[in-house]
C-alpha cells in the first residue's frame, strides 16, 4: 500500500544553549526535548527538508494513528527497510510513542537476510522504499509479505520530499496512553537489530529504550554534544548506531543532518553547506572527506584565489566548524588521527568500540592525546566495567592482551528465540528472549569475543578477535554465511572466507577456493553473479579471489585461516 502526506512545518529559530536532558523512555525524551526547545531544527536532510523538535513531536504522533489505523497494536512487531531520511527517524519515534517493538533492518540487506528476519521476528508492518540505489525493496517486500503474511507499507521519501511533505500515513485517531515509565529489567523491549555474529543465520539482538539511551550517554559525555553542533548521519539509520545518535541528539540538541545516499563527491559538499561540526563514521567517508578539502585546495590554486588562504596559499577550510571526527565498528588506519588533524582541522579523530550486544563500551574523548587517539579506541563509558580474561578465564596482568569482558546499562536483553510455527499466535517478544550462558561469566560480564588490552590509563587498544567475520565498511560479514553460498557453485570444492586489510573500506572480503577436480578456474565477476543469483547482500560479495590446491589445516582439521591471512594480505 502506498502512504498518506504529512506536511512538514518550517522554522528558521536560530539554536540557542539548551541543558541535556534524561528520560525514561525515549518518547519521554523526545517531549522533553520539545519542551525545552521546541522551535529549534533538530532534523535536517539532504533533500531540503527539516523538522523541529516540536514538529518531530507532532509528527511521530500524527504518524502513530496512522500505525493503529493499519492494525499495528501492543504486541505488534514493526519492520522497517529505510533509508537514512526523516521518514525512518518519525516511524521509529512513532512507534515509540505507541511502545510497539520496532526492527529496523538496514536497507542493504537482500531477499535471503530480510525473509529470515521477517519469519523470525512475527513481522506486523513491514516498511520499505519503493526503490532505492537501483534495488526494487517494494518488489521483494510484496514478495516477502505474501509468504509470510506481513503487511507492507511503501513509503516514497523521495517523493514526499519533492512535495515539501512526510510520505508517512497519518490519523487524528485519539491515541492510547504513551508506555508506562518503568525503568531497569523491567522495561519492555522496544528494538530488535540483526547482527550477522559469527554464524550463518543472522541474530537479533534485545534492547530496551533504556539501554539505547545509556550507550548515547557515552557519546554525549565523550564529544561534549550541544546545540550548536551538526552531525551529518552518513550511515545507514537502521544500524543500531542510528537509534543511539538520536537519542544523543534529543538529550543534547544537536542537530542531525540525515544523508540518503552518500555519495563521495557531492555528499561532503552538502555537509560542508550545512556547518557540520563532526564528521563520521567509518574510513571510507573519512577518506572522502579528505579527498573534497584535497579537491578545493586544488580548485583555489587552479583560479589563483590565494586570498582565500593564508600567506602561503593553503586551502581554505571546507569544514570550519569542524570539533572533531569519529570512527567506529571498524580498526582504523594508522596515521588516520594526524591526516584527520592535519588535513580538515579540529581535534583529528575519536574513535569507539562496541557491538549491537553492547553499543559504545568505548569512546576516545577531545582530552586524550594524540597518542591515545591514534591507538587506541578511548576509555570505558560512563557505568561501563570491564574485564580482560585469558583461556582459562582468569584476568590478565596489567599490559596482557585478553579477550574483552564488559558489563554496564548498555547490555543487551538478549537474543530473539525463534517464533512457534503453525498458525497458532505467536508469542510476545519478550517471551521468547534468549540469554545463552556461555556467552557471559559468573558476574555478568558479557564475552564480547574481542581481544584487547587496556593500557594504564584505562585507554583500550583492540588486537584481534575471535568471531570469525570480516568487517567491511564497519559492516559485520559472517565468513560462514558468505561460504555456505560459495560452496553451492558447481565449480567450486572448498572455500575459507577471510577479512583482508584494505586501506579504503578497512577490510575487504576475499574468498579463497579449491576447484572441484576438472573444472575451469572461477573468476570474481563469475562468483560475484553467484551470489548476488542466491539473493546475498551486495555488500558481503567478495572482492577478491583467490584458487588454491588445498587450503591449509590445523591438527584439528580446521581450516587454517591465519594462514591464508598471512598469505595472502598486502
Amino acid at each position: 500500500m502506498t502512504s498518506a502526506a504529512l506536511p512538514i512545518p518550517a522554522s528558521t529559530t536560530p539554536v540557542s544553549a539548551a541543558p541535556g536532558l534524561a528520560a525514561a523512555t525515549l518518547w519521554q525524551l523526545v517531549r522533553r526535548r520539545a519542551d525545552a526547545t521546541p522551535d529549534v531544527p533538530l532534523l535536517l536532510d539532504d533533500l531540503g527538508r527539516s523538522l523541529t523538535a516540536a514538529g518531530l513531536r507532532d509528527a511521530a504522533a500524527a504518524t502513530a494513528g496512522g500505525l493503529l489505523d493499519l492494525g499495528v497494536g501492543h504486541d505488534s512487531v514493526v519492520s522497517w527497510q529505510l533509508p537514512t531520511s526523516l521518514e525512518a527517524v518519525v516511524l521509529a519515534v512513532a512507534c515509540a510513542r505507541l511502545g510497539v517493538s520496532q526492527n529496523p533492518i538496514v536497507p542493504t540487506l537482500r531477499e535471503r537476510e530480510v525473509s529470515f528476519i521477517v519469519e523470525q521476528v512475527g513481522t506486523t508492518l513491514l516498511a520499505v522504499p519503493p526503490t532505492w540505489r537501483g534495488f526494487d525493496h517494494q518488489a521483494m517486500a510484496t514478495a516477502i509479505g505474501a509468504t509470510r503474511g506481513s503487511r507492507i507499507l511503501v513509503v516514497d521519501h523521495r517523493a514526499a520530499a519533492a512535495a515539501g511533505e512526510l510520505g508517512l500515513p497519518t490519523a487524528r485517531s485519539p491515541l492510547p496512553p504513551p508506555p508506562p515509565l518503568t525503568v531497569g529489567v523491567e522495561q519492555e523491549i522496544r528494538w530488535i537489530y540483526y547482527t550477522s555474529g559469527t554464524t550463518a543465520a543472522p541474530k537479533g539482538v534485545l534492547h530496551t529504550d533504556a539501554s539505547v539511551m545509556a550507550a548515547a550517554a557515552g557519546s554525549v559525555t565523550a564529544m561534549r554534544l550541544g546545540p550548536d553542533d551538526v552531525y551529518p548521519i552518513a550511515f545507514p539509520i537502521g544500524h543500531i548506531g542510528g537509534t543511539v545518535m538520536l537519542a544523543a541528539a534529543l538529550a543534547s540538541g544537536t542537530r542531525l543532518l540525515l544523508v540518503d545516499t552518500f555519495d563521495p563527491a557531492t555528499s561532503p559538499l552538502t555537509m560542508a553547506a550545512h556547518g557540520a561540526t563532526i564528521l563520521g563514521s567509518a574510513t571510507p567517508f573519512l577518506r572522502a572527506y579528505l579527498a573534497a578539502q584535497a579537491d578545493q585546495h586544488h580548485s583555489d590554486q587552479h583560479r589563483g584565489d590565494q586570498h582565500r588562504g593564508d600567506a602561503d596559499g593553503a586551502a581554505a577550510a571546507l569544514f570550519p566548524r569542524l570539533r572533531v571526527a569519529v570512527s567506529g565498528g571498524a580498526a582504523k588506519p594508522a596515521g588516520l588521527h594526524r591526516e584527520i588533524a592535519d588535513g580538515l582541522g579540529g581535534r583529528g579523530l575519536v574513535s569507539s568500540w562496541g557491538m549491537t550486544e553492547f553499543p559504545l563500551a568505548t569512546h576516545g574523548a577531545l582530552d586524550d592525546t594524540d597518542d591515545d587517539l591514534a591507538r587506541t579506541e578511548g576509555r570505558a563509558t560512563p557505568g561501563v566495567e570491564m574485564r580482560v580474561v585469558g583461556p582459562d578465564g582468569l584476568d590478565c596482568p596489567a599490559g596482557v592482551d585478553g579477550e574483552l569482558l564488559v558489563r554496564g546499562p548498555q547490555m543487551f536483553a538478549g537474543y530473539l528465540a525463534a517464533a512457534e510455527s503453525g498458525a497458532g499466535r505467536r508469542r510476545p517478544i519478550g517471551e521468547r528472549r534468549s540469554r545463552p550462558a556461555e556467552l557471559f561469566d559468573p558476574d555478568g560480564f558479557f564475552r564480547t569475543g574481542d581481544v584487547g588490552v587496556v593500557g594504564p590509563r584505562g585507554h583500550v587498544r583492540i588486537s584481534g578477535r575471535r568471531k570469525d567475520i570480516v568487517i567491511r565498511n564497519a559492516e559485520n560479514i559472517s565468513a560462514s554465511e558468505v561460504e555456505e553460498v560459495i560452496a553451492t557453485h558447481p565449480a567450486v570444492g572448498e572455500v575459507a572466507v577471510i577479512g583482508l586489510p584494505d586501506p579504503r573500506t578497512g577490510e575487504r572480503c576475499c574468498a579463497v577456493i579449491t576447484l572441484v577436480p576438472g573444472a575451469a578456474p572461477v573468476g570474481l565477476t563469475d562468483l560475484a553473479r553467484h551470489c548476488e543469483d542466491a539473493g546475498l547482500a551486495r555488500y558481503k560479495i567478495p572482492e577478491q579471489v583467490e584458487i588454491v590446491d588445498v587450503l591449509p589445516r590445523t591438527d584439528m582439521g580446521k581450516i587454517a585461516k591465519p594462514v591464508l591471512r598471512n598469505r595472502f594480505q598486502p
